[in-house]
């Protein structure tokens, strides 16, 4: 592709953690899975890279869906402060903490209930769908006393479908 034929694209800031022509859309369909008070915006996506990236955003308090699946996750903090179970371990998040999920492996992520967190996230472009923890394999989960305190205050209910 010649230089000529390169469109170049950039998003202008239109607010705080808001971009113009991005949509400001819903984390998922209300009732594909377990999620609370977070949302999402897609800021680029190119199948010639064959990646996407997103930022999402969970008000405080909320989470995301307890979930696993074959594609990879890369994922920035850019604001706020919160928790992520990523495998049996969990990790206090910050601005510019970097966190690596391998395929198939559960995670979720939290945020305080102080203030909002913030986060880009790269992945594939073509993504495979999310698998939800069964009973067994949130019973599995919970045997690490360390991701049962992560969970606790959230009801089985809640994550599992």
């Amino acid at each position: 592709m010649s230089e000529s034929d390169a469109k170049a694209t950039s998003l202008r800031k239109a607010g705080e953690f808001r971009w113009e022509g991005v949509e400001h859309r819903p984390y998922k369909d209300e009732d594909s899975a377990p999620f609370k008070a977070i949302s999402r915006q897609a800021l680029f996506s190119d199948p010639r890279l064959l990646a996407e990236l997103r930022y999402f955003e969970i008000e405080p308090g909320g989470f995301s869906t307890l979930e696993r699946h074959e594609h990879m996750h890369a994922v920035m903090v850019l604001r706020g402060r919160g928790h992520c179970l990523v495998g049996a371990e969990v990790h206090a998040l910050e601005p510019h903490d970097l966190v690596t999920i391998e395929p198939w492996t559960w995670h979720q992520f939290r945020a305080s209930d102080r203030a909002p967190l913030g986060f880009l996230c790269l992945v594939n472009a073509a993504r495979d769908r999310p698998q939800l923890p069964s009973a067994q394999d949130f019973a599995g989960l919970r045997a690490n006393p360390a991701v049962a305190a992560f969970l606790d205050g959230y009801a089985e209910a809640e994550l599992v479908r």
